[in-house]
């Protein structure tokens, strides 16, 4: 047995015992393969390397009270890593494999499930890259799908406490009619610089507006934006953002809790109105925002936390959604697999 401290885990990688592959080749997939290896062999003209085909993951399992591992919500991670294939021309990889892969990851490696009230999580990494050899600009014939799994704490050292966040506007995330609305490593890449900026500036994110009138609200660095407003929950809608399975959770959990839901776009300006506003998403689950910035504008400030509690919905939303998932609060919404 691994001797964790569960508590002072970071979101970060550390090794496990086993991941779980799969093979695609003559256009079919192949049986499930248990692997301790943490490397991959591929060819140096594999066409994830060159021309970008790869599309990734990530979802959470949990050990609640009662000792079951609850897996969160893996049907639409699956469902949108088919959307991911699709959209930049791989095959797509069964609901059963998927399944299957992210059951036996989590069984193989139970030693490193951080045990119920520790603040911590089993995150699961699924991922799809095309192995092919390609050295003209074309779709691969082969193809490998894995999971991996890692024990993770809080994505922002902050934890559940309200975060700095600047204005992009030097920068796009994605293009409008690009690859904005898949999971792909591409538009992580496309962020990193401005991300970085945002760092060294003394945030904790980078906000970034929509590329073509660099007027409404994106992506909150890797994760989705919501603002709270006259008991509305207020989220941007965009085709050049990723979908985000929290924040179809969170619009559920909100409109059950008697608010309203609106999706729909959201100017910057608009900012000045709102009560609340967070990040959300699987690693973070809710980061709550303090402040934001216009630093490449007017310097114009946003503040939403000053004495930097999170908010009252920001907080009931995150316990009701955490609630779900480690088994507190009655799964309504049949939002768990039970792992067995």
């Amino acid at each position: 047995m691994k001797n964790i401290e569960w508590e002072k885990l970071s979101f970060a990688y550390s090794a496990t015992n086993y991941n779980i592959r799969c093979y695609y080749k003559n256009g079919k997939w192949g049986e499930l393969e248990v692997s301790s290896d943490e490397n991959i062999p591929i060819h140096m003209a594999a066409t994830c390397l060159h021309y970008g085909q790869e599309a990734f993951e990530g979802l959470k399992a949990f050990k609640g009270k009662d000792d079951k591992v609850r897996l969160f919500r893996w049907e639409e991670n699956h469902k949108r890593m088919v959307n991911s294939a699709n959209g930049i021309m791989m095959p797509e990889v069964p609901a059963d494999i998927f399944f299957e892969a992210c059951k036996r990851t989590i069984l193989l490696n139970s030693e490193f499930m951080p045990p119920y009230g520790k603040g911590a999580a089993f995150y699961l990494r699924p991922l799809l890259i095309g192995t092919g050899a390609q050295v003209g600009v074309k779709a691969a014939s082969e193809y490998l799908f894995m999971v991996f799994g890692i024990p993770v704490g809080p994505y922002f050292k902050e934890g559940f406490k309200p975060v700095d966040v600047q204005i992009v506007r030097d920068s796009d995330r994605a293009a409008p009619l690009g690859t904005g609305v898949y999971k792909v490593g591409g538009n992580y890449a496309a962020s990193l610089v401005s991300g970085g900026k945002a760092h060294d500036n003394g945030f904790a994110a980078a906000l970034y507006l929509d590329a073509k009138e660099k007027k409404y609200i994106d992506e909150c660095g890797p994760a989705n934006f919501f603002g709270i407003k006259n008991n509305t929950y207020v989220t941007p809608k965009s085709e050049s953002i990723l979908p985000s399975i929290t924040n179809r959770c969170l619009m559920d959990i909100a409109k059950d809790s008697g608010m309203t839901v609106e999706r729909r776009p959201v100017a910057v300006e608009e900012l000045a109105e709102f009560e609340e506003c967070g990040a959300c998403g699987t690693a973070a689950v809710i980061s709550p925002i303090k402040r934001i910035v216009d630093l490449q504008k007017d310097g114009t400030e946003y503040m939403f936390r000053p004495d930097g509690t999170a908010g009252p919905v920001c907080t009931d939303l995150y316990k009701k959604l955490t609630g779900i998932q480690l088994g507190d609060i009655k799964d309504k919404f049949n939002w768990n697999t039970i792992i067995e």
